[in-house]
């Protein structure tokens, strides 16, 4: 039995709570945070601010009257270990994400390492669930690359700033290569089609596993700025645009 649309709805409706998470890591590097200054001059072009702050209003609500309950039942069921396994296996997953990228600008030594730290952890760490890359100096700390920050490299304009539904904050480039980064993601790739066993049912599930255990990281990463900041809306615009401007020059 097939499901409605409304059920397609709801798990399109989860899976892009993904995409702030994806953007912005819940342990970012410690110079990017020196530079998460709420009053920071931040070079950013907002001219649909009250639209933004109203979607903003609209996701903070979201994010604590329906996230949070979802992130507290979830760590609270799932032990940590557990969890960390299935968020290294997704991460895993997404390798021809920073391949492609990091070949389209060029830094093929880079695609090179992203390379053997996929097969590494493929192999030595049991389909990626263990992320034994972390114990080989050279494959531990790569930058990740994501199409939002190819476009950067190539010298296309960030344009105006936008909060969407749900997805949370970003821009017009970034929006625009969440698109490339959501096709060069295997997860999307019609496995129906080609795996007799990969029916929706598990396509669904799989989604919703990946996206629920995201959630705790996407609530610390959205957390962090806001944390005794005068105005909540600034303080994540400022910290979500300088983090991606620094991510575009590693």
């Amino acid at each position: 039995m097939k499901p409605n649309i409304p059920f397609f709805a709801l798990v399109a409706c989860i899976t892009a709570t993904a995409a702030f998470a994806q953007k912005t890591p819940s342990q970012p590097d410690p110079a990017v945070v020196d530079e998460m200054d709420e009053y920071a001059v931040v070079q950013i072009s907002d001219p649909f601010e009250p639209v933004n702050r109203a979607i903003f209003g609209f996701n903070d609500g979201l994010y604590d009257y329906v996230f949070r309950p979802v992130s507290k039942g979830y760590t609270t069921v799932v032990p940590k270990p557990a969890r960390h396994g299935i968020r290294n296996f997704f991460d895993n997953i997404k390798f021809p994400i920073r391949f492609v990228n990091s070949a389209l600008q060029g830094k093929f030594k880079r695609a090179g390492l992203e390379t053997g730290k996929f097969a590494v952890n493929t192999v030595a760490g049991l389909g990626g669930f263990i992320r034994v890359s972390d114990d080989v100096p050279a494959l531990a700390q790569i930058p990740r690359e994501d199409t939002g920050q190819t476009f950067g490299v190539w010298g296309i304009g960030k344009g105006p700033y936008l909060v969407l539904p749900v997805f949370g904050p970003g821009t017009a480039r970034d929006t625009v290569g969440f698109v490339g980064d959501y096709f060069l993601n295997p997860l999307n790739w019609n496995l129906r089609e080609n795996i007799e066993w990969y029916t929706w049912e598990v396509e669904t599930g799989v989604t919703v596993v990946n996206v629920v255990n995201t959630i705790p990281d996407l609530l610390a990463s959205y957390d962090a700025p806001r944390k005794d900041a005068i105005d909540p809306y600034l303080a994540v615009r400022n910290a979500y645009v300088q983090y991606r401007e620094a991510a575009v020059k590693q």
